[in-house]
């Protein structure tokens, strides 16, 4: 799953033209007629809707917890413009289709409440993955790299005593409540963020058995999946990370020259089926999806892939096929629906996080698009079942990243484009007289070449700054944009994140929270 790249010849870059030239139409997206009245009227209308808002305080029968990973405030402002300005990528969620782009919501943010998230963690200031969902999942912050247990471990210790230090999570607990629950991720099933609902480990990379070291007394991540001790298992868990459940011996389905991680024999996926018995099946392509039954599955494991699935402008092409966030979060809904008692899910948009990792804003934001999407068909399918007003639906993120929308560029400017000032058609110079972006990113592989590539991150394309963009195509969905520090990859990013709310307990929301906040404002509305 190697992110491709566009191959540029720098050197043709630099002998580009430095002479402003007046924009492409792939440049700019008209900006609607409007005039002061319009203006005044939709402020007005906005308020107008907020006084007449009125909390729902009874009990959440379910919740549902979006994160889109990686999602900060300026990777929201961006997704809402592409979304605005390029409808054919993802339909559902733009609601004003042709427009200029920025006036353009996405579904969560129609959502009436709003606050921010305070996402440092026990022991730093810009945190990773583990740590902050293991604060909204548990109501406790701890260290960097470590899963739903406390502070008082050390991370990498195989001599962890998981009962001393384990923190019970909202799934688990709405397990013991006989709720059922399910997990949705666009990373493998077994990567931070949803794991941190199931798995108690001093250390996130621990996986699969193959992972540790040899005699580990900390069960692996995808052991703890299988062997979940609460309530009647968890019901529905879709994602990549087929490797991890897998053995040495066993050739992949989809890819018949790879193998399986797991160095204990055991078939992972065969032993879900084992112990849920009629009703569960385990599945790892599209048309096995389709053809599943909400009405009659009790547990069903999806895995599409080896690693992480596929992102959303990639997803089509894949040998197997994949189905959708949009599609995962549906039929997840329909059969956790099936308990009278209701339930709890999580579905995360993983790769957004990769995509800015990988310092390649369109599969980033196209991702977020996606996570619209899957909100949008949550909100319609319960809608469609009589109960959206029974649900608590959360969106948020575990942390930001380093990407910034700057310059001064005009209304309806492509935001994957080359920055264009208001009343001009030629792009706006930097100092060294050469065109720039409007998205960057502070650090990254967009800044120099000559590190080698792996999977996730793939090769850079550029040394240091190009000289000339003028010939450059800005939005071409390969493009990786500019880094000021250069990093083997890009970096998270310390600052705040947005939590969008609608049901049961949005209006607790209010302000800036800390992040371990979305814990018990879930907790609260689900135990009642």
């Amino acid at each position: 799953m190697k992110l491709k790249l566009t191959t540029i010849a720098v050197a043709a870059v630099l002998s580009a033209s430095t002479a402003m030239v007046s924009h492409a139409s792939q440049d700019s997206f008209p900006a609607p007629a409007s005039d002061r009245n319009t203006w005044f009227a939709a402020g007005k209308a906005a308020v107008l809707k907020n006084i007449a808002l009125k909390p729902i305080v009874g009990p959440a029968k379910n919740v549902i917890l979006f994160i889109g990973d990686g999602m900060g405030i300026s990777t929201v402002t961006a997704a809402r413009i592409l979304a605005g300005q390029q409808p054919g990528i993802i339909d559902a969620s733009n609601t004003t289709p042709g427009s200029s782009g920025e006036e353009n919501s996405l579904s969560f943010e129609m959502f009436p409440y709003l606050a921010l998230s305070k996402t440092y963690s026990a022991n730093q200031q810009t945190p990773d993955s583990a740590p902050t969902m293991t604060a909204m999942v548990t109501g406790v912050k701890t260290l960097d790299g470590v899963l739903s247990v406390d502070q008082g471990v050390t991370r990498a210790d195989c001599a962890t005593n998981l009962k001393t230090h384990k923190l019970k999570t909202i799934l688990e607990q709405a397990e013991i409540a006989g709720k059922s629950t399910g997990l949705v991720s666009t990373a493998r099933i077994t990567h931070a963020t949803p794991a941190a609902n199931y798995a108690h480990t001093p250390e996130r990379d621990w996986e699969s058995d193959a992972n540790q070291p040899a005699g580990c007394a900390v069960p692996d991540i995808a052991r703890q999946l299988i062997e979940f001790p609460y309530g009647n298992g968890i019901e529905v868990a879709l994602g990549g990370g087929r490797e991890y459940f897998r053995n040495t011996t066993q050739a992949d389905p989809e890819d018949a020259g790879k193998f399986g991680k797991r160095n204990d024999g055991r078939d992972l996926t065969a032993e879900w089926v084992t112990r849920n018995g009629a009703g569960s099946a385990f599945i790892y392509k599209q048309s096995e999806f389709d053809a599943i039954d909400p009405s009659t599955t009790t547990h069903l494991l999806g895995l599409f892939e080896r690693s992480h699935m596929e992102y959303e402008a990639d997803r089509l092409a894949d040998t197997a096929g994949e189905p959708s966030l949009a599609a995962l979060t549906e039929k997840s809904i329909k059969i956790l629906s099936n308990n009278p008692k209701g339930f709890y899910l999580h579905v995360e948009a993983g790769r957004v996080d990769h995509g800015h990792h990988a310092g390649n804003a369109y599969r980033a934001l196209t991702d977020a698009i996606a996570l619209s999407d899957a909100v949008k068909k949550a909100v319609d399918t319960l809608t469609a079942m009589g109960e959206l007003e029974n649900t608590l639906i959360i969106v948020s993120a575990d942390h930001s990243h380093v990407f910034t929308i700057a310059g001064y560029p005009q209304r309806g400017n492509n935001i994957l484009g080359k920055v264009i000032n208001p009343g001009s058609t030629a792009y706006a110079s930097a100092d060294d007289k050469a065109p720039y972006t409007t998205l960057t990113y502070a650090n990254g592989r967009g800044y120099h070449t000559g590190v080698k590539g792996d999977d996730v991150y793939g090769t850079p394309i550029q040394i240091g700054r190009f000289a000339d963009m003028t010939a450059v195509d800005t939005t071409d969905a390969d493009f990786h944009q500019e880094a000021a520090v250069p990093l083997s990859a890009e970096t998270h990013a310390g600052e705040d994140v947005a939590i969008y709310a609608r049901g049961p307990g949005a209006h607790l929301f209010q302000g800036t929270m800390e992040q371990n906040a979305i814990y018990h404002v879930m907790n609260r509305k689900m135990s009642k």
